[in-house]
């Protein structure tokens, strides 16, 4: 037997990895398509039994579903999401928006706030406020602003990511999509504008990986908050939004003789 033998469960069709909670924080998350009712079943079972955090099936339609929630009882299944959870985490302070550019770039949008609502993060989200309209973008400049990090859904041109990485300092994470016409390459153009965006520092995943998405807002969320305090201090700010440095006027105050 391998030293790291007890770190995986052999099913046989598959070796589940029972010991990504204790390295990374969440379970292995199960990918749906391509397998059985009762091999998502199977798998689900070994990591509900030998990790303690949330359990996720994704990509699974409801014809699906339904057989595994009968073999797994105590899970549930969000069809717009396509996703099966059990035991989901409840919600924390680190906040994510999830904004999409227009309503067929839904199902994506659905599957990111999803997942990042089941690991516990804090979710709104904001629907069509594509750039063809800008005015409806600029009206929730606000709540962009507001968030520990922002999922941008587009597809398209996928100009949506440059104009959100434009008006908000916290991290941005950009999920190209499938949807637009004949030279949007079903979301190759979306996905290469967003690599190539002058709006620096965007994190783009793959072609309508809202999972993906969710998935990076998670491990933001792991490293902004394992080495907080229990409790807020004005000398230990629980975001990064909370550490702005001063206005003009409150540098002038602190200095002696500074003051108008």
């Amino acid at each position: 037997m391998s030293e790291r033998a007890a770190d995986a469960v052999d099913l046989g069709f598959a070796r589940v990895d029972v010991d990504r909670e204790a390295r990374q924080g969440t379970p292995e998350v199960v990918y749906g398509p391509g397998k059985t009712g009762e091999e998502i079943a199977a798998v689900v079972s070994a990591l509900l039994a030998r990790n303690t955090g949330p359990v996720l099936a994704t990509r699974v339609e409801e014809a699906v579903a339904g057989p595994v929630l009968a073999a797994v009882p105590g899970g549930s299944h969000d069809p717009a999401a396509r996703l099966l959870v059990w035991r989901p985490a409840p919600a924390g302070s680190f906040t994510v928006v999830v904004v999409t550019a227009g309503t067929s770039d839904g199902p994506v949008a659905a599957e990111a706030a999803a997942v990042a609502r089941a690991l516990g993060l804090d979710v709104t989200v904001i629907r069509d406020v594509g750039v063809a309209g800008i005015h409806r973008l600029l009206a929730e400049t606000g709540r962009l602003r507001a968030a520990d990090a922002v999922i941008v859904v587009a597809g398209m041109e996928g100009a949506l990511a440059s104009a959100v990485g434009g008006l908000v300092a916290a991290p941005v994470i950009a999920v190209p999509t499938s949807v637009g016409y004949g030279a949007s390459l079903e979301g190759v153009t979306a996905l290469l504008a967003m690599l190539s965006s002058c709006a620096a520092g965007l994190t783009v995943v793959n072609i309508d990986s809202g999972f993906g998405a969710a998935m990076a807002a998670r491990r933001l969320a792991h490293t902004a908050t394992r080495g907080a305090p229990r409790s807020a201090s004005p000398s230990a700010p629980h975001s990064a939004h909370s550490a702005r440095p001063p206005s003009p006027e409150a540098a002038k105050a602190a200095v002696p003789g500074g003051g108008p």
